[in-house]
């Protein structure tokens, strides 16, 4: 990370760059420099400038409540100068922000309303708005979210979990509270709009500072040369006593952009303002950062035997009189008082005069200001009851079927080891003549039987039994696991050649749609990433860490920020999709219960029917899973005959012994749902016998009466009928055979 060494302000004329600085330049640059309390970095501000004539300053607020004088008056100050040095100033209206923050109780409508009230205030209290715009987040990412959206995740991709916890401060918060997912996305977005908006200076308040050094180090994991100057702001303290921060929360705190006199009368005259005590002194803290950068100048009225009048032209005048008791806390207070009173007079007169302005206020000041974070409670709403593999009877559940409808729901239930819930497929089947079932891969490297010959029966059952099935090309969600090293254009490529297989390996198309996620979400981006951030808000950082093993990820393992996103936009996915049934294996299970609870949050009546199947494991003992980094674990849709039965004949498969043993798993799980039979030749061990049933194979292994090496001899048959297509295919098909070249010499990558 960045080394937070921060410049003085100076007045060199020639950079270390050797660069020479004019006049003019110089000039320009003491005026911005002067917005910021700290600069992160003077030179590279000065080259900016030198440079650059309108250089992009990057501001921004979420809408959340009644506006406070930090955030108008100091806000007006600093727009201005920027302005005033030929700056463009791009004010960021977070809306976006602000929802997931649970500002207003997460209610937009309510955050565009207070984003009026606040332009309203800054055109009132005299902002030049000539070299300024006001950006909604929502509709500017809406409408470039092809940029936008990648720029994230790339961001969540290339920082830890830790990393970005450490910017919690940019929302209020600390690392040690009870987070939501959102406000890790959150950060990754709010570091994005640095580079979204082409900013050469991040102009926010020193709370920022984290997340804009985030950015910095961004460009350094890029290689972009020219990275974004900090210049972090004063945060100006409330009125009493402790409180580094004002907050809208407690309205004693804060004076308000449009409180009547009387208001600003006596919060001033209840303000913390120990005599003789510059440090820690909110009523000089205004004087310093609003009253002298308004006027030039402060005036104390008194009477003779006090001193009389006096006017300072510098803070530490000021502060002198006060530490010595010649200045009196009564004395400023009330200077101060009449000072704020006629800087925000014409606020107030607009306020009362605008009727749009008017309307605005009092929709304002009805709303109440709320937080919601998500709780442990929250998480875990929905009974994990899973039915038996045994079909549901009408009289259990009540329902009547037809005989037709009993026939699709065998077919359908008969691919899932487990079905959440079985009443409700069954009520779907009977209602839907072609319920949407979602299915997906992450494009990652070759293919294995388990994705390729397990999905194309189970495909091919579901398009039989009138369901139509939308499959998801993961590419996005590839890029956000790192497969590949996390190269599109290399996950492209093998999500092609994931296609090309499955139309060899015999896959019914009549009723299938191929679908890539990030052309999808592109499309309907406008619908899709609200729906990811309503879910990221509403599930705790803890919920969505125990989906990391949709990913092959355990919530010990040192995770990106992408791995928070991931389930989020997994979850997402089924509702884009329109999904009724989600058809993925039992390693999905939790993100597809992710999904299920979302529905009782937002009371959704039709929840998606999770169908978990099977998951076939890997050739050697012990592997739970086959893994294409280890090749001999998994046999691949192209393998030639020869290594399928290499591959076959060292597999782990104990003599009587069925669990846990390979070998009989892809009978059950791919040659029988397959050929809906099992071929075994022997020629010593009982003459050749053909099995109808898993259960009868199981009774002849562990009775001794099948013999492993005749059980390996008919698995290596079966599986090479049923690949022997798909190896013509990409000999023969010169795209094919382009593709599984290309796809052979890529570096299988996590």
């Amino acid at each position: 990370m960045e080394t937070l060494s921060i410049n003085s302000p100076t007045q060199d004329s020639t950079l270390p760059s050797g660069l020479q600085i004019s006049e003019e330049v110089e000039k320009r640059y003491n005026v911005v420099r002067s917005v910021g309390e700290q600069c992160i970095h003077d030179d590279e501000l000065k080259d900016l400038l030198a440079k650059k004539a309108a250089p992009v300053c990057y501001d921004g607020f979420e809408p959340s409540g009644r506006m406070h004088i930090a955030q108008g008056l100091m806000k007006i100050l600093n727009v201005n100068k920027l302005t005033s040095a030929g700056c463009r100033v791009k004010i960021w209206i977070a809306d976006w922000f602000a929802y997931m923050n649970n500002k207003l109780g997460g209610d937009l409508k309510k955050i565009r309303v207070v984003g009026e009230y606040y332009k309203e205030i800054f055109q009132a209290a005299g902002m030049n708005s000539e070299n300024v715009e006001f950006l909604w987040s929502s509709d500017e990412i809406n409408a470039r979210g092809d940029e936008y959206w990648p720029l994230v995740m790339d961001i969540a991709c290339r920082n830890s979990l830790a990393q970005i916890k450490r910017c919690m401060p940019i929302m209020g918060l600390s690392e040690t509270e009870e987070l939501s997912a959102a406000h890790i996305l959150y950060v990754c977005m709010q570091c994005a709009d640095t580079f979204f908006l082409e900013a050469d200076i991040c102009q926010l308040g020193m709370d920022q500072q984290t997340v804009n050094l985030l950015a910095r180090d961004y460009c350094d994991a890029v290689k972009r040369g020219n990275k974004p100057v900090i210049l972090s702001h004063h945060m100006l303290l409330g009125l009493q006593q402790g409180q580094k921060k004002m907050s809208k929360s407690d309205p004693s705190s804060a004076i308000f952009m449009e409180d009547e006199e009387a208001e600003v009368n006596v919060k001033i005259k209840k303000a913390y303002c120990p005599p003789d005590i510059v440090e820690g002194n909110p009523c000089l803290e205004y004087v310093k950062y609003i009253i002298l950068p308004w006027f030039s100048e402060f005036t104390v009225e008194r009477d003779d035997k006090y001193g009389g009048n006096r006017t300072f032209k510098s803070f530490e005048d000021i502060a002198t009189d006060y530490e010595s008791g010649e200045l009196h806390p009564k004395d400023l207070k009330d200077a101060l008082s009449k000072a704020l009173n006629k800087i925000l007079q014409p606020v107030r007169d607009h306020f009362k005069t605008n009727s749009r302005a008017k309307n605005l206020l009092k929709q304002v000041k009805g709303y109440k200001i709320t937080r919601v974070m998500p709780t442990a409670s929250s998480t875990d709403k929905e009974d994990l009851s899973v039915n038996t593999s045994s079909a549901a009877s009408s009289s259990d559940t009540g329902l009547q079927v037809s005989e037709e409808t009993e026939m699709k729901y065998k077919t359908v239930r008969s691919i899932g080891e487990e079905c959440i819930q079985e009443d409700e497929l069954k009520n779907l089947l009977a209602k839907k003549p072609a319920p949407i079932c979602y299915d997906g891969f992450e494009p990652s490297g070759r293919m294995h039987i388990a994705q390729g010959v397990m999905k194309v029966t189970n495909v091919n059952k579901l398009t039989s039994a009138g369901c139509q099935v939308k499959i998801w090309i993961a590419d996005w969600f590839a890029q956000l696991n790192n497969k590949l090293g996390g190269d599109l254009e290399r996950i492209r490529v093998v999500g092609e050649y994931f296609k090309e297989i499955w139309q060899a390996g015999g896959m019914n198309n009549d009723k299938v749609a191929f679908l890539w996620a990030s052309d999808e979400i592109n499309d309907k981006g406008n619908k899709y990433w609200p729906l990811v951030m309503d879910i990221a808000r509403r599930n705790n950082l803890r919920r969505i860490l125990r989906c990391g093993q949709i990913m092959g990820r355990s919530e010990t393992e040192v995770l990106s920020a992408a791995q928070i996103l991931y389930p989020c936009m997994q979850c997402a996915d089924i509702f884009l999709l329109e999904a009724d049934i989600c058809q993925l294996g039992m390693d999905q299970r939790k993100v597809n219960m992710l999904a299920r609870e979302y529905c009782a949050d937002i009371k959704r009546k039709n929840k998606p029917i999770i169908l978990s199947h099977h998951m076939l494991p890997g050739l050697q003992q012990g592997q739970e899973k086959m893994s294409k980094s280890d090749p001999s674990s998994a046999i691949f849709m192209e393998d030639e005959e020869a290594d399928v039965n290499e591959k076959i004949n060292k597999a782990y498969c104990p003599p009587k012994t069925v669990e846990g043993n390979p070998c009989l798993e892809y009978v059950k799980y791919i040659v029988l749902p397959r050929f809906n039979e099992f071929k075994v030749e022997s020629e010593n061990n009982g003459g050749n016998k053909t099995f109808k049933s898993f259960e009868d194979i199981v009774a002849d292994y562990e009775s001794g009466e099948m013999h492993p090496e005749d059980l390996k001899k008919a698995l290596m048959k079966a599986l090479n009928i049923t690949l022997q297509p798909v190896r013509d295919h990409f000999k023969t098909n010169e795209r094919a055979k382009n593709l599984l070249e290309q796809v052979k010499a890529f570096r299988v990558t996590r």
